[in-house]
């Protein structure tokens, strides 16, 4: 028998080949997650050299709970999960009508998305028994066993007719009623027990080559070049600034993200530039994954508004700095003097979304510049912005974890951003009329 590759969650198999690599699983993984674990095949009672032992034991492996985000970047969110859920009970419903009931309405119904949700969190995976018993289904046949008699069990969709249905445990079973999904759909829904954020998912890769049947190069950490986003910024201190937000706030995802190259300068600077690349992009259909991100000021707004005359593909979005209840009572210089002013959408640059607390420095301040008749308010600025974008440069990650450092705002700015490019996913994700994904 050939040497099995392998992805697992706390010991389910979600893929399982052998004699070909099968699935590539290396987006669901950073270069941090390529370790040795224990392996159930190797013998460590006889003789090996210590590099075959090696070789055996490499995988990657990271919990589940640290995966969800990438899941949800590679377009299986919660609603997404939903979707294939569903077309999935439709076309049980297809396969199976007339063949166990004489009529639709003798046909119980599929479980309900929600359902299958309660399903999952009535049952943790590390509750379940992985004890071999030979007689298994038998047994569970004749009514014996946790999932025996859970109604919910006839009512989860079957999947492909031809897959292997056996269960050898609790395990094995639990893996078999959960597999018609698609692998990371299946990772996505288990996420939803709190129990089973800790498991850890596997793709078990060195035996596979320790036998020959591929090379370690053959097995690479990170977001594929198709599965990561372009951010379009309006200057180079967005850039700079969401880089090492990412960096510090989010390393866990830091790969699915790309920039423009400003190594010189930024070839797109201002707003009225970005929409023109954004306005070019969408009528040339590249295919890349892009998001336009505005400033969230007059000039930012204005930009925004002035794109949603264009349909853009489901591989595009345009987005503003989201408004935050932080930047409502900002003071603010203009023709009437200095007042208490909400800056949400008039001079809310990336700066605003720093720690506008500087040591010996008095409160943030912004200043109205001009007027936007279309929009009927002014455009402003905040004073002193490079000095918060300094102090930004200048804090530590130990300044950032223990709080002295405010990233909060910035959180939201990710947070937001986030959202955008999984929705992007989950709209490429989706299958069209004649059954082909989008992307």
């Amino acid at each position: 028998m050939s040497t099995p590759i392998t992805l697992t969650v706390g010991g389910i198999d979600l893929t399982y080949n052998t004699g070909h690599m099968g699935m590539d699983h290396g987006m669901l993984f950073q270069e941090r997650d390529r370790q040795r674990l224990r392996h159930p095949h190797i013998n460590y009672y006889e003789r090996h050299f210590e590099a075959d032992v090696a070789q055996c034991e490499v995988c990657f492996c990271r919990p589940l709970g640290s995966m969800v985000s990438r899941l949800e970047l590679l377009g299986y969110t919660l609603s997404a999960v939903k979707s294939e859920y569903e077309r999935e009970a439709a076309l049980d419903n297809d396969r199976y009508f007339g063949a166990e009931f004489d009529s639709e309405a003798e046909r119980p119904p599929r479980l309900a998305f929600e359902e299958f949700v309660a399903f999952i969190r009535a049952n943790a995976v590390r509750d379940l028994n992985d004890e071999y018993d030979k007689d298994y289904d038998a047994e569970d046949a004749q009514g014996r066993g946790r999932f025996a008699n859970d109604p919910s069990v006839a009512l989860l969709p079957g999947g492909d007719p031809d897959r292997n249905m056996l269960g050898y445990s609790e395990l094995s079973h639990f893996g078999v009623l959960v597999g018609f999904l698609h692998p990371y759909a299946a990772l996505r829904i288990l996420a939803e027990h709190p129990a089973n954020l800790d498991l850890e998912v596997v793709w078990d890769y060195g035996n596979f080559v320790h036998a020959g049947w591929a090379e370690n190069k053959d097995f690479v950490a990170g977001a594929r070049r198709t599965q990561t986003y372009l951010i379009a910024t309006e200057g180079t201190s967005d850039t700079h600034i969401l880089k090492r937000s990412l960096a510090l706030l989010r390393p866990d995802i830091e790969d699915f993200f790309r920039f423009i190259d400003i190594e010189d300068r930024h070839p797109f600077s201002g707003t009225g530039n970005l929409s023109k690349f954004a306005e070019g992009l969408v009528k040339i259909d590249v295919h890349n994954r892009v998001v336009f991100l505005f400033d969230n000021d007059a000039e930012g707004i204005e930009a925004f508004r002035s794109l949603q005359r264009f349909k853009f593909p489901v591989n595009m979005r345009a987005m503003v700095l989201p408004d935050l209840d932080d930047l409502r009572n900002v003071s603010a210089r203009g023709p009437s003097g200095i007042e208490e002013a909400d800056i949400n959408g008039r001079a809310a640059a990336i700066e605003c979304y720093l720690d506008l607390r500087l040591k010996d420095r008095p409160p943030p301040q912004v200043t109205w510049t001009n007027y936007k008749e279309s929009l009927r308010t002014y455009q402003g600025a905040l004073d002193f912005k490079d000095s918060y974008a300094k102090a930004f440069y200048e804090a530590t990650p130990d300044a950032v974890a223990s709080g002295a450092y405010d990233v909060s705002k910035l959180r939201v700015v990710l947070d937001s951003l986030f959202v955008q490019c999984s929705q992007i996913a989950a709209e490429m994700l989706r299958p069209t009329h004649d059954g082909a994904a989008v992307a």
